[in-house]
Formats: structure tokens, sequence, C-alpha cells
């Protein structure tokens, strides 16, 4: 089963061995030329910010209040593996956030409870974007960009433009307070689920065949992989990663209010875009996303640290993201040529 094959950039340890030590260095740094550069931007902020950035304050900082952009864009790379885009992770999360603390001070539904309804109603939604997608055949930009102005249509309906607030429970509350070895435990989320994803996409045939989907639905489907079902799969996780990242944004806010959240949506985009640049450039994947967020979060913390006005982070993001989808092209690209001339290389070889 060939289209289910990894043809990224990335290269293979037999290639490695035919190189120096210097060339194999070269034909690295372009793989993992995000977490290179990660690495450039923590030491260049910290010698310009030598007493506020390299700083366990600033440390924790970073990895909280990015904690629920890393989620939502974990949440985006799944239905980007199978070469489609779910908006709905930005939108959701507004509607998200505001029913896990409407469901507590308004209804007076237990806190572990409400967090099961929310996630629920995530999948639920995902469910209807995975529907509209394969089954109404309706553009997958399309679909999820209406499914999500609804959402947020909804919340706005029932905030009636004002805030939710009320007393939550300290259960609740901890899932964004919690701290394990001085790691916040949102942080802890992000890892857990990326590990989980990079479980299933890199090492589990269910990964590899929703890449091949990605790659080419047509292909997978000829070698019997069931696309409708996996495309609406991804969908139904991603809702549901989504409406967690709901719960773990109402923790952290305490008081539901509708112009909260679409601030998420172009970061998260962001970070599953640019993370299709590397470690496996030209194919979104888990370790990428966890670069591209972290990268963002960390160029941001700097300017900002630096005395950037507050337009700096929608200025950076967009930019970012113009400059993810160039390269992430680019990459895919060559991916498509890379793959026939390694195949004629073999064949050569071979004979």
């Amino acid at each position: 089963m060939q289209s289910i094959k990894s043809n990224a950039l990335e290269p293979t340890r037999p290639e490695l061995a035919t190189l120096s030590r210097m060339q194999a260095i070269a034909r690295l740094a372009p793989v993992y030329g995000l977490p290179i550069l990660t690495v450039l931007l923590v030491i260049f902020f910290s010698v310009l910010l030598p007493d506020t950035f390299p700083t366990t304050l600033n440390a924790r900082s970073i990895l909280s209040d990015k904690a629920i952009i890393a989620l939502l864009s974990l949440a985006a790379t799944l239905p980007m593996m199978a070469g489609r885009i779910d908006l709905t992770v930005g939108f959701g999360i507004v509607m998200w956030h505001i029913l896990a603390i409407s469901l507590q001070v308004k209804f007076g539904v237990p806190w572990p409870l409400a967090i099961v309804i929310v996630v629920c109603c995530g999948a639920l939604v995902g469910l209807i974007n995975g529907l509209l997608v394969e089954v109404a055949q309706v553009d997958a930009f399309v679909a999820t960009l209406g499914t999500g102005t609804i959402l947020y249509a909804l919340a706005l309906w029932h905030t009636e433009g004002r805030q939710i607030i009320g007393q939550l429970p300290l259960g609740f509350i901890a899932l964004n307070t919690t701290s394990i070895l001085g790691i916040p435990i949102p942080a802890i989320y992000v890892l857990v689920l990326a590990v989980v994803l990079w479980i299933v996409s890199e090492r589990l045939p269910l990964g590899r065949y929703i890449y091949a989907i990605g790659a080419n639905e047509k292909a997978a489907a000829l070698n019997g992989i069931p696309v409708r079902a996996y495309v609406i799969g991804v969908f139904v996780a991603s809702g549901a990663i989504a409406g967690f990242a709901g719960c773990v944004l109402a923790a952290k806010l305490r008081i539901g209010q509708a112009n909260v959240g679409l601030d998420y949506l172009l970061p998260a985009l962001v970070g599953a875009f640019l993370g299709s640049t590397t470690i496996r450039p030209g194919r979104v994947n888990v370790w990428g996303t966890i670069f591209g967020v972290l990268i963002l979060a960390i160029g941001i913390s700097g300017i900002q640290q630096l005395g950037g006005a507050f337009f700096v982070e929608p200025l950076f993001n967009g930019t970012t993201l113009v400059i993810s989808i160039a390269l992430a092209a680019f990459a895919q690209r060559r991916r498509t040529v890379a793959r026939p001339l390694r195949v004629v290389k073999d064949l050569k070889d071979s004979s």
C-alpha cells in the first residue's frame, strides 16, 4: 500500500549514513529549523532582557497563557492531517467556555458533569461538521465557517451581550490553577494530548490512514480505507478537544463573555500551519504544531517585554500565518517532486 507510506522531506537514516558530519548537519538543519529558531529566540531575548525573560515566572506565564492556543492548534491539526480545515476550533471556544460556566452558575450542574456535557457538545458539532463535509459534500472551509458562526450567534443570544458571572467550584477553577512540579497544569494537558496524538498519528495504522486520506483521498479509498468514517472521526475528535479547551478557558477567566474567544482562532491556525514546515516538512504533525505555538509565544512575549505596542500580537500572528502558509506550500511542492526522484533513484540503484 504505497499510498500510506510517508514521503515527507525528512532525511532517512540510509541517506544520512552516506553523508559527512557537516553534510548531515546541513541536511537536518532545514528539517529542524523551527526548533533551532525557537532556541535562538530564547537566547536572543534572554540576552536583551536578562532580568525579565529568562525567569521561572516568565516561563510559567508563557506555558499557562498559550496552553489553550496549543490545545486548539492540536484540535485544528487533526482535520488538517486528513486534508480538511476546521474553523470551529476558534468560534466554538466562545460558546464552550460560556456553556461550561452557565451550566454551573445558572443550572447548578456539578462541574465534572458540566465538563462532560461541554466536551460531548463539542464532539456533536464536530459530527455535524463531518457530515456536512463528507455526506453533504460542502467545502470544509465553508461548512466550518458556517457552523462556527452559528455557535458564535448562539453565544451572543445566550448571554444577551452580558457577562455570565457566578461562584464557581474550587475543583473547576483548579483545572487552570493547579501546578505539577512547578509546571502549570494547562501545559500538562497539552503535553499529554500531544503524546497521545503523536502515538496515534505516527505509531498506529490509524494515523497512517488519516495521512493517506490527506495525501490522496481517491488512492486511500482504492486501498480500502473508509475515507468517510475517518474524516468524520477527525472532526469529532477536533470538536471534543475544542470543547475541553473551552472548559480550561472558563476555569481561567471565571466569567463567560462572547467577546472572548475569536482571538484564539488565528494563533491556533498559525501554530498548525507553521508546524507543517518542520519535523515533517510539507505535512502537518503534532510536534511541529507544538513548536509552532511555542515560537509564537516566545516571540510575542519577548516583543511585548521590549515595549511592543498593543497591535504587535495580531500583526505578528497575521504575518506569521502568511509566511507559514507560503512555506508549507513550498514544502508540499518539494515533497511532490522529491518522491518521484527518490523512486527513480531507487530504481537506478536496484538495476
